[in-house]
């Protein structure tokens, strides 16, 4: 009976868990929706939703608070990474790339460092190879609670906004430089 129970219960679950929807669900808020289990996704025109907050702890500087609204009119890359993330350690200098090659147009490089429980490695970790983007320290990803239904256990993720912060596209994987510069380009030629 409680056999039965459980698999009744999980049923539900996943039943309410789904949308039945495409890629986007429609409306003011920000609700990200994997289609069919994609790592790379796309949004375009009325397809975009506004991200929601984002804020932290500055990762190098704690007396200094760090919003992706800091960075309006800009295109901003928003990275989700740890130390602890052999990924991460590939990633980060294409990241930086990115961000050298593109901040004189308006784009911004902004990490959220996750599950580091130590400031000291996430900023060792930065150091050593040279990041000069900024990162927020957000050990347990509270930063991240207003973007419903995306992958926050997701390492390494990158959210893309548009300069009106609206997503753009949202990347479940490991990044290349060459994976994310044709997005940013696209992104800082629209008006």
């Amino acid at each position: 009976m409680r056999l039965v129970a459980a698999v009744f219960a999980a049923v539900l679950l996943v039943a309410g868990c789904s949308s039945g929807e495409d890629a986007v669900a429609r409306g003011g808020d920000f609700q990200f929706v994997s289609p069919g289990g994609k790592t790379d996704i796309f949004y375009e025109g009325a397809d975009r939703q506004a991200l929601p907050e984002v804020s932290g702890e500055d990762l190098m500087d704690p007396n200094k608070r760090i919003s992706v609204s800091d960075f309006a009119g800009k295109v901003v890359v928003i990275n989700i990474w740890g130390q602890w993330c052999a990924p991460c350690r590939t990633e980060a200098p294409e990241l930086q790339k990115v961000y050298d090659q593109t901040k004189a147009a308006g784009v911004q490089v902004l990490g959220i460092d996750v599950k580091d429980p130590d400031r000291s490695a996430p900023q060792d970790f930065m150091r050593d190879r040279g990041l000069t983007y900024p990162s927020i320290y957000d050990e347990p990803g509270r930063s991240l609670l207003g973007l419903r239904g995306y992958p926050r256990s997701v390492v390494p993720s990158t959210i893309i906004v548009d300069k009106q912060q609206r997503v753009a596209a949202i990347f479940l994987r490991d990044l290349l430089a060459t994976d994310l510069l044709p997005v940013v380009n696209r992104l800082t030629a629209e008006s």
